[in-house]
């Protein structure tokens, strides 16, 4: 009888054995598949990253373009401003410059010319 048992244990050893050899075989062979995993895993995550920089860049930018166009208005509001007439006058007035009272006169050039 314990010829039995040793023989079956024996058996259930070898068996043992083997499942664990064709499982770590199995492992090696599939050990490309793991890598491509882990490749895109890495390609998911920097894809994560490149996305988030690029809305904070976004935001920026946008920020950015908000505050040059109220520049903008401020700047194109003081032009208008400055450009009426009274105030060209009171730019002007320091150096000597005045409004004119009567209208301005035509010159026309009135030569007679004969035609050769």
């Amino acid at each position: 009888m314990s010829e039995k048992k040793t023989s079956n244990n024996k058996r259930q050893s070898w068996k043992r054995d083997w499942r664990k050899l064709i499982y770590q075989r199995w492992i090696v062979k599939n050990i490309p598949f793991y890598l491509f995993l882990a490749a895109l895993t890495v390609l998911y995550i920097a894809n994560g990253h490149y996305a988030d920089k690029a809305i904070r860049k976004i935001n920026v930018t946008a920020k950015h373009l908000k505050e040059m166009e109220y520049e903008f208005k401020t700047v194109k509001r003081e032009v208008i401003f400055r450009s009426k007439e009274s105030e060209l006058v009171k730019a002007v007035e320091p150096l000597g410059l005045r409004e004119l009272i009567a209208p301005p006169m035509k010159i026309a050039n009135n030569v007679n010319r004969s035609p050769d």
